[in-house]
Formats: C-alpha cells, sequence, structure tokens
C-alpha cells in the first residue's frame, strides 16, 4: 500500500506533517522546529479517527487505544477526508 500524505507547505513549508500507511500500520510524522516524532499505530490499535475542517485547512486527529491521541495539522480537506477513509478502511477489515 505504502500511499504517502504530506501536510500543506503554505503554513509549515520546512518541516510538514506526514502520514505513511504501510501494510500493518500507519506511521504519523509530526515536526517542529528543532525535533519531529515519529508515531507507528496498528491498523488493529486505532480505535477513531476524526477531522476538524476549518476555512482551509484540516486537522486530522487518530485516537488510538491505551495512548494519547495523535494531531497532524494543515491538511487539504481532501487529504485529510482521504486519510480517515484510508485508516477506516484498514480498521474494519
Amino acid at each position: 500500500m505504502n500511499e504517502r500524505f504530506s501536510a500543506s507547505g503554505l503554513m509549515n513549508p520546512f518541516f510538514p506533517d506526514e502520514v505513511t500507511f504501510g501494510e500493518k500500520g500507519v506511521t504519523f510524522k509530526v515536526s517542529k522546529l528543532f525535533k519531529s516524532t515519529d508515531n507507528f499505530v496498528f491498523y488493529s490499535d486505532i480505535s477513531g479517527v476524526e477531522v476538524d475542517s476549518g476555512m482551509f485547512f484540516s486537522t486530522v486527529r487518530i485516537i488510538p487505544r491505551m495512548r494519547p491521541e495523535i494531531i497532524i495539522n494543515n491538511f487539504t480537506k481532501g487529504d485529510a477526508k482521504k486519510v480517515k477513509e484510508l485508516i477506516l478502511q484498514k480498521v474494519q477489515s
């Protein structure tokens, strides 16, 4: 599968957040100025996905079981919707 989505470069051109889909789970890369955090979550460990849409960009909120939620920012509305659909497809299968 190995699909990858990157956040918009308009809001954070040097350090965009990323979502990478693998065979067994999803990797979420949340970048900051001097560090980044990679979180890998198995599809079976995801209990929910929420998308908060603003006027131009969306925030995707992943709710894993037994871990704090993962928030990735500044995705286009289309990419955020696709990320949610792909995760829910994998979680349900």
